[in-house]
């Protein structure tokens, strides 16, 4: 079974004369990407090695052992960096993941499925979680909010959800 990447920064582009890189990282510390090291590309295959780095204004400047010039560091641009799930430190109780969402079982809050979370999305305002119906048919979305989405159970490979009336049409025990 292949890792599940985590998407925690993305390269700037240059910084300097020297191939240092400006990184944006989507770490809660942004000095925590030096900690992971070989960050990889969306295929899994190696992106970048950081060597080393300082914090600088939302993320890190640093340098890379494959990046030697400002040119290469400006082709970089837009790079988006990876880890594996599996790199991340677990989340304290009650917390986790997003990307640990996906592929849960959603079932309704006395227990009936209504389908799978495909993905989790965040168009700007509020997470979003796209739920593929149980029965088929088209997605929808659902907040992620604790109204929406009361309970995770992770452990059970399962999210309790109260579906929108527009969608409970047939889905039983909601309605």
């Amino acid at each position: 079974m292949t890792s599940r990447l985590i998407l925690v920064a993305e390269v700037g582009g240059a910084f300097g004369v020297r191939g240092e890189l400006r990184i944006t990282a989507h770490t809660a510390d942004p000095l925590a990407l030096l900690a992971y090291r070989e960050l990889k590309r969306a295929d899994g295959s190696p992106a970048l090695t950081l060597v080393s780095g300082r914090a600088a204004k939302a993320g890190i400047v640093a340098r890379a052992k494959e990046v030697a010039t400002p040119e290469q560091a400006d082709a970089l641009r837009g790079l988006k960096l990876y880890v594996p799930r599996e790199a991340l430190p677990e989340p304290e109780e009650d917390e986790f993941y997003l990307a640990d969402l996906i592929g849960l079982s959603a079932v309704s809050l006395d227990g009936s499925p209504v389908g799978t979370v495909k993905s989790v999305q965040n168009f700007g305002a509020d997470d979003l979680l796209e739920i593929e119906p149980e029965g088929g048919g088209a997605t929808w979305w659902l907040p992620f909010t604790k109204a929406a989405a009361p309970e995770v159970r992770l452990s059970a490979g399962e999210i309790v959800v109260a579906p929108p009336a527009e969608v409970t049409d047939g889905v039983p025990g909601e309605g």
